[in-house]
């Protein structure tokens, strides 16, 4: 059996900031499972700046949440789901996003979806 050298558990990643946990506002749009979004993903699609008036990060993990549930049910998909999102920052139009999600197995086995941009692993 190999060695190993060192592990990285979803639980530190979400203590050091490289996930957030975003399980309570994914039970309120129907998950059932944890969700956890990048860093890179959330500044990407959530982080809100001060010229994004009338805009802020609840309302686009809402939205960025109510978009991956329709294309989980949509798609036929085994465990990784590419999706986009539209994002306008800055006063600017809305653009799409393009994000991935991969379902797997957690710290302790359980099933957990996790959200981040297209290159992430």
């Amino acid at each position: 059996m190999d060695e190993i050298i060192s592990s990285y558990s979803r639980a530190q990643a979400i203590q050091d900031g490289v996930l957030i946990d975003t399980s309570t506002l994914a039970r309120e749009a129907g998950f059932r499972i944890p969700v956890a979004i990048t860093q890179a993903a959330w500044a990407e699609c959530i982080a809100v700046s001060c010229e994004d008036i009338g805009q802020d990060e609840t309302g686009r993990l809402w939205d960025v949440l109510n978009v991956l549930w329709y294309e989980l049910r949509r798609a036929s998909w085994e465990s990784v789901l590419f999706f986009d999102v539209l994002v306008s920052k800055g006063g600017q139009r809305p653009r799409p996003v393009s994000l991935k999600v991969h379902y797997g197995p957690g710290d302790q086995g359980e099933a957990v979806l996790t959200v981040m941009l297209p290159d992430e692993d």
